[in-house]
């Protein structure tokens, strides 16, 4: 695959234009990787990206004391990307890669990025038009409620037989169904003993495909239910996500804004701290009196 194919894979740089695309395919350098060597570690000073161009790396947090075990984020494989939060803050790396297998990846840093788009402004628009669109959408998730209660929409909108087939389901899996068909056979059988002309003598034929018929029809009923109660799990589950992906939002919002909050109060305690000490100065130095005589 062309180097130019793979970053068109990439949302960050899908909107660039081929001629764009191309210029910037030939400004990744390839990197070489053997299994088990690290590309980077958790902690490291971050200021590029990588693009698989064949292989496959691991994203990992490494263990918190000698011992313990790493926790597996991802597997990147082929035509997948990591690293791209890089290219536009030095912060460090959260997490730590080893390649899995003998790897190629594509190397993208942010000099390299910033010398091209510093020569083409209409892909400096493309990615920052990208970059406002994520912003947009992370705007528009955290100004929206995200707990719903899916099973109960879902519920709502249920048709008769799909509703019939749940009641159905329920009751087949309840003591009440059980004693009703043992006191049904218990009567069945008295009934057809005790009249002079039984219309369903032993070995009860006609009770026995009755039977089968109830047996043969409460199977894919049955089905049927679990099926839409997987669907219910899915969208509970999708409804989880949502709330957790929301509600880590909020809390990466609040710790910016308290460390934005910190700063500036730390700013201002060093103005405060600086002006009471020129007070205690300009207090400690006597005032010349005007005409007074010279010591």
């Amino acid at each position: 695959m062309q180097h130019a194919d793979l970053l068109a894979q990439i949302p960050l740089f899908e909107g660039l234009s081929e001629d764009d695309r191309e210029l910037l395919a030939k400004r990744l350098a390839e990197r070489k990787f053997v299994a088990g060597e690290s590309v980077f570690n958790k902690g490291d000073a971050g200021s590029s990206m990588y693009v698989v161009l064949s292989g496959s790396v691991q994203i990992f947090l490494p263990p918190e004391e000698k011992g313990g075990e790493r926790v597996t984020l991802k597997d990147v494989r082929t035509g997948e990307y990591f690293g791209e939060l890089s290219l536009f803050d030095d912060k460090p790396r959260s997490a730590s890669v080893d390649a899995l297998t003998e790897t190629i990846l594509l190397e993208l840093t942010r000099e390299e990025l910033g010398e091209h788009l510093g020569r083409s402004k209409t892909a400096a628009i493309a990615i920052l038009s990208e970059m406002a669109e994520r912003l947009r959408e992370t705007n528009s998730l955290l100004s929206q409620r995200a707990t719903t209660n899916v099973v109960k929409e879902i519920e709502e909108n249920l048709t008769f037989g799909q509703r019939l087939a749940d009641k159905v389901a329920e009751l087949n899996g309840s003591w009440a169904f059980m004693l009703f068909l043992i006191g049904l056979s218990i009567c069945w059988a008295a009934i057809n003993k005790t009249l002079p002309h039984p219309f369903d003598e032993y070995p009860f034929v006609f009770f026995n495909l009755l039977l089968a018929i109830l047996v043969a029809l409460q199977g894919p009923l049955i089905v049927m239910s679990q099926n839409r109660q997987t669907m219910k799990d899915r969208a509970q589950a999708e409804n989880d996500y949502r709330v957790n992906l929301k509600n880590e939002l909020n809390i990466e919002k609040a710790l910016s804004e308290l460390a934005a909050f910190r700063a500036e109060t730390q700013k201002r305690l060093e103005i405060i701290e600086r002006a009471q000490r020129a007070d205690r100065v300009r207090a400690e130095v006597p005032a010349k009196a005007p005409g007074g005589p010279l010591a």
